[in-house]
């Protein structure tokens, strides 16, 4: 007998189907774990704003360059202190070995001290341009974050940093650290947003288990 072509057809569609939706289980079930690991970014974006706005106070009432020196310096204590707070918090910081996003996040993370070439070549054209020209690359190394963690509120927060960093750029307001003013107030009140959000899902969770 001649093979069934269109039931062999159906059958290869119907197996790139299952495999495909066993990758999408597979992604949401990396996502998830990162969100839990990392309290969806809270303790990282909490660090991240009290050193941006420890920057902008000093670029306001000590100098721009005590201010462009806190920022670039103390983010590169970022990464220590949010993995000491996730500890104090009960929260692993670490994701199981298998989780194939946490090459991402590593990778991510490497984007912001490389483009601060970029901040540097700007600030050397424009002084007042230090702190958007870092809004820019802090808000645009967020977007990843979005498939990291599965959370859209990240496309939020990278869109309000890229666009208010542009946007003092071309305006040029006399205030130096007005940028990092703003940044280091966005980030916390995002950090807390993430919080509750995976608190709620964490919650509901364990109702779902918990029902008979």
């Amino acid at each position: 007998m001649p093979p069934d072509h269109a039931g062999l057809q159906w059958a290869q569609t119907l197996d790139a189907r299952a495999s495909a939706e066993a990758f999408s289980m597979h992604v949401h079930d990396a996502q998830r774990e990162m969100r839990s690991a990392f309290l969806g970014g809270y303790a990282g974006q909490l660090v991240s704003g009290l050193t941006w706005l420890g920057a902008a106070a000093l670029g306001t009432w000590l100098s721009p360059i005590a201010g462009m020196a806190a920022l670039f310096f103390g983010s590169m204590g970022i990464f220590p202190l949010t993995q000491l707070s996730l500890r104090l918090m009960g929260r692993p910081g670490r994701v199981s070995p298998h989780n194939g996003l946490w090459p991402l996040g590593s990778q991510v993370a490497f984007t912001v001290p490389l483009n601060f070439l970029l901040v540097g070549a700007a600030t050397l054209y424009r002084e007042d341009w230090f702190f958007p020209a870092a809004m820019v690359v802090v808000g645009s190394h967020y977007l990843p974050f979005i498939t990291l963690y599965g959370m859209k509120l990240f496309g939020v927060l990278a869109a309000l940093l890229v666009t208010a960093g542009a946007g003092l750029a071309l305006y040029e307001p006399p205030i130096f650290g007005l940028g990092g003013w703003l940044t280091g107030v966005v980030l916390v009140g995002f950090a807390f947003a993430g919080r509750h959000v995976v608190l709620k899902e964490e919650t509901l969770e364990k109702r779902r288990r918990t029902q008979p």
